[in-house]
């Protein structure tokens, strides 16, 4: 018996009136969610960053041969909006991680760019970072792990339409 199961026993004394059984997936992968993001912040402060500082320097690190992005292109791909962005690529510059360099194809415009440093952080980081997973994913069989993506894919796919339908 798991956390998750404990408290839909007390719902189910609660509230016998309510069907709550949507809370058990949602509320183990909501707990699975709690749990990752420990074991992976463990790992990115063995490093000296934060999630958000890894995800950065790993979306320049695999975004061309150059690491090379606009501003508009990180944030998007990072789902957070332009100020929060604004802040982080200070913090990013300041820590000597990233470079703003001139858009050879827009004058008007500067590109974010991996310094030397920061490439050679992201290379080191996202080798833990997979060992990382790769440990995190160890209880788990093949067939286990397959079947956790299969769903895992269908439940994304069903978020990501409804998120599309809401804009």
């Amino acid at each position: 018996m798991d956390a998750v199961d404990q408290i839909m026993e007390q719902w189910r004394n609660a509230r016998p009136d309510v069907d709550c059984s949507p809370m058990e997936n949602i509320g183990r992968l909501r707990r699975c969610s709690d749990l990752l993001q420990r074991e992976l912040e463990a790992t990115f402060s063995t490093f000296g960053m934060t999630a958000w500082e890894f995800d950065m320097l790993a979306t320049l690190r695999r975004s061309s041969a150059t690491y090379c992005m606009t501003p508009t292109d990180l944030f998007s791909r990072l789902m957070v909006t332009s100020g929060t962005m604004t802040h982080r690529l200070q913090k990013l510059e300041a820590s000597g991680w990233i470079l703003r360099v001139q858009n050879s194809e827009d004058a008007r415009s500067m590109l974010v760019q991996l310094s030397a440093s920061g490439k050679e952080l992201i290379d080191r980081a996202v080798v833990a970072h997979v060992e990382n997973e790769r440990r995190i994913m160890s209880g788990l069989n093949a067939g286990e792990l397959k079947r956790l993506n299969e769903g895992l894919r269908a439940m994304l796919a069903v978020l990501e339409k409804s998120e599309d339908t809401q804009r």
